[in-house]
């Protein structure tokens, strides 16, 4: 079965050569890369352009005209992956694309439509950052169990696994961060078998690039409301 990686990325220029290297490096081996650059103003479309696009590292390079938000990046990706198993992937190292293998597994094993993969589960590599981040996690996890009815210990992250036609059979509205709420409570209301795994996570802190703020998780407990009960 065909993996399509989608590599949604905003100014990620000192990483976006290492998470190419790392996803093409992983154990899977049957990838389609698909990069969605939302407009990045650091470098990072000049060197997709200059250096990335013309080899053959990666199968697709989407440009977006105007920053538009993670949610717009993806929905640009994952109209465009042509794979069996679509996986997210962010470009900023956080997530090790060596552990494609066992997010993969249940699905090929046909035991799931979609797998999340949970920074809280197992035993693996944690690097230790921000409190009030773990708590606002697991309010908004909570938040969203609440009216899905799912036991997840972990929506907001950012490895989600889905069959293509699952995924491409959503309409995907959320720009930014809400993505991950609106997501979650699309695919309960489908049935879908649903699985976690335990993965490693190497977050990085503000000064490193890491974006998501306080806002968003305002707007992640609107969008849970909003995609359980007023849609």
């Amino acid at each position: 079965m065909r993996l399509s990686v989608i590599i949604p990325c905003f100014n990620e220029v000192k990483t976006i050569d290492s998470i190419i290297d790392a996803v093409n490096q992983s154990p899977y081996p049957n990838k389609e890369i698909i990069i969605v650059d939302d407009c990045s103003s650091d470098g990072t479309t000049q060197k997709l352009k200059d250096e990335i696009e013309k080899t053959e590292r990666v199968q697709k390079v989407i440009y977006h005209s105007v920053n538009q938000g993670k949610g717009a990046a993806l929905r640009s990706g994952i109209k465009a992956a042509t794979g069996d198993i679509v996986i997210i992937q962010d470009a900023d190292l956080e997530y090790d694309p060596n552990e494609y293998n066992r997010l993969v597994d249940p699905i090929i094993n046909n035991k799931a439509d979609v797998v999340f993969g949970s920074r809280f589960l197992g035993g693996d590599a944690h690097r230790v950052l921000y409190y009030w981040h773990r708590l606002g996690n697991g309010l908004l996890t909570t938040a969203s169990n609440m009216f899905t009815n799912l036991n997840l210990t972990d929506m907001e992250t950012c490895y989600k696994v889905f069959r293509r036609e699952i995924i491409q059979g959503l309409t995907i509205e959320e720009n930014r961060f809400g993505f991950e709420p609106e997501i979650t409570a699309k695919i309960s209301k489908l049935g879908c078998r649903i699985y976690e795994v335990g993965i490693s996570y190497y977050g990085r802190t503000y000064d490193e690039g890491k974006k998501i703020g306080w806002r968003d998780g305002v707007r992640a407990l609107y969008c849970i409301f909003k995609y359980n009960v007023l849609r």
